[in-house]
């Protein structure tokens, strides 16, 4: 039995690891700029697969020409292209496309800035490919968009994620849990807030290597708990978050750069993809908990052996993420 779940916790970790660095996790972003009464300049970002561009397509609408830009060029993180269109017409109410979308598993936010109107913001999903300029933008409309890509960049982010769940097995008492979880908030809310708006600047590869390296440590505090020892991150584990939170607050201020923000709308923007980030996390931390009760309602012992495997595999696959990302410095 210990063999077969060793077996099984190896195929899992080992999925983890590959879908993470599989596929893109950053959404892509099409900018649509008004310049003079009939032209529009266009930035478009393709989000990197592989060292090559996602198979997607910004399609403008009709009236505009040309349609499509020329060949992306790699910016060492996304696929960039840049062009001026002329449209016919007004271009509100009018449809945009992004063509290849409804293949990917990825989003795309599309910005149209007018010169006598105000910017509009939209959430391209698979299932919404195809959406019309709105003739009018609200707050509301921001504050959504930007809270569902919160939301699903934690949940698709694998290392953040590990993180949590490396601190859920880590720390058993519930209210030190909480409060860990608390200053892991308060600390990535921080630096999230301050890269985002240009007050801190701390390169992408090595924020992103650390953050793995907080993984690693969490593991081994995991393996070394049951030594009887004063450990800092089993009493005081708030102090611990606190400082990897801050670590982690700039990985997200590293996916909400990409994007940027609307400049009518910053703090709205800035609050809704924290907030979103916040309920994934929470959401996650609460399936935890509903799978750890329904195991013990059924009676099924939580052994010291699984929890052993469970820390050496989130530490193999979190060294392998180390690796590879100090690797691609």
């Amino acid at each position: 039995m210990k063999s077969i779940l060793c077996l099984l916790y190896a195929l899992l970790f080992a999925w983890i690891a590959g879908d993470a660095t599989a596929h893109a996790l950053d959404p892509g972003y099409l900018e649509v700029r008004q310049i003079t009464s009939d032209t529009w300049s266009v930035h478009w970002r393709i989000p990197d697969v592989n060292g090559k561009p996602m198979t997607i397509d910004a399609v403008l609408p009709d009236g505009c020409t040309p349609g499509r830009g020329p060949a992306p060029i790699s910016d060492g993180r996304a696929w960039v292209s840049s062009w001026v269109v002329e449209c016919r017409a007004d271009i509100a109410g009018q449809p945009i496309q992004i063509e290849g979308l409804a293949a990917q598993r990825n989003d795309v936010l599309v910005r149209v800035q007018p010169l006598l109107a105000e910017p509009s913001t939209l959430r391209f999903t698979p299932d919404s490919a195809v959406q019309n300029i709105p003739i009018e933008q609200t707050t509301w409309s921001v504050f959504s968009a930007y809270f569902q890509l919160g939301f699903e960049h934690i949940l698709e982010g694998w290392d953040h994620l590990l993180f949590v769940f490396a601190l859920f097995i880590l720390v058993r008492d519930p209210w030190r849990l909480v409060g860990a979880v608390t200053a892991f908030t308060l600390a990535h809310s921080i630096t999230l807030a301050l890269a985002t708006l240009g007050v801190l600047n701390v390169p992408g590869p090595p924020v992103e290597a650390v953050i793995a390296l907080s993984i690693v440590f969490l593991a081994m505090e995991i393996v070394k708990g049951g030594e009887g020892r004063f450990r800092l991150s089993k009493q005081k584990p708030w102090i611990v978050c606190f400082g990897f939170g801050l670590l982690h607050g700039l990985g997200f201020a590293g996916a909400l750069a990409g994007i940027g923000l609307p400049s009518n709308d910053i703090p709205a923007a800035l609050l809704a993809f924290n907030l979103g980030v916040e309920a994934g996390q929470l959401s996650f931390v609460g399936a935890l908990a509903f799978l750890v009760i329904v195991w013990r309602s059924l009676a099924l012992p939580i052994s010291q052996m699984a929890t052993l495997v469970t820390a050496y595999g989130i530490g193999s696959v979190s060294m392998y993420w180390l690796i590879e990302r100090i690797s691609g410095f």
